[in-house]
């Protein structure tokens, strides 16, 4: 499936319970670099790079979270690949 990055903004209860740290725990476990920040608005910003299948299953991850978090709406972009040496929780 090769290299890519998504962008991904979580909508729901996603701050306050965990989620960046959840978050970078799975990227970390599948081997996907990035970030994730919270957002002003409440939502969490989620950059994750690495090999196709690996950032699928994140992405696929994000619509569940941590047990405290209650995500309504997970928004996907694919972007240029960037190459990050970590995961970040900003």
């Amino acid at each position: 499936m090769g290299k890519c990055c998504v962008k991904a903004l979580v909508t729901g209860k996603v701050q306050g319970v965990w989620f960046r740290r959840a978050t970078q725990e799975q990227a970390l476990r599948m081997g996907v670099t990035g970030y994730a920040k919270n957002l002003p608005d409440g939502r969490v910003e989620v950059l994750l790079c690495g090999e196709g299948e690996a950032v699928n299953s994140v992405t696929q991850w994000l619509w569940q979270g941590p047990p405290d978090a209650r995500v309504t709406h997970v928004e996907l972009e694919g972007v240029e690949w960037r190459d990050h040496d970590a995961f970040l929780t900003l």
